[in-house]
């Protein structure tokens, strides 16, 4: 195993997404992995040198995927059932793999569904692959490892 000095950087192009455990990757950009943490301050009566920071509660971004238009329609009907009122949560994993093709990362997002779905922008004087970008709102996000 190498040292955290000798390690390369993990690189950006690798990586696959999972949804209940079913790799559904292709996707050309993952992005929203963030979380922040709201801080509130408390001044202390007779003390001005400083002000104490405490932490609130987190916020996670949603979790954007994007990848060309196949003729697989999972991720449309599964947006279409939200937008109809019936749909279910799932656990949703973004994987981060090093050079060798082994998982070094891996973020969970539970409880997740889709909230948006954009389509391709269709010219007809481009060649540019169709692009679908679907947007998912979760309860929380773990740096973890999935489960065997």
């Amino acid at each position: 195993m190498q040292s955290f000095f000798e390690a390369d950087p993990l690189k950006a192009f690798s990586f696959s997404v999972e949804i209940d455990g079913i790799i559904v990757g292709g996707f050309s950009e993952v992005s929203g992995i963030q979380a922040e943490t709201k801080v509130y301050t408390y001044r202390e009566g007779g003390e001005n040198s400083f002000t104490h920071f405490f932490p609130d509660s987190t916020a996670y971004s949603r979790l954007v995927l994007k990848r060309g238009m196949t003729f697989d329609d999972t991720l449309w009907n599964w947006y279409q059932d939200v937008a109809n009122g019936r749909f279910a949560r799932r656990s949703m994993y973004v994987l981060l793999n090093d050079d060798d093709g082994e998982e070094a990362w891996a973020w969970s997002f539970t409880q997740a569904f889709p909230v948006k779905w954009t389509g391709p922008e269709l010219r007809a004087s481009k060649s540019d692959v169709a692009i679908e970008s679907v947007e998912f709102a979760y309860r929380e996000a773990f740096k973890s490892s999935r489960p065997c």
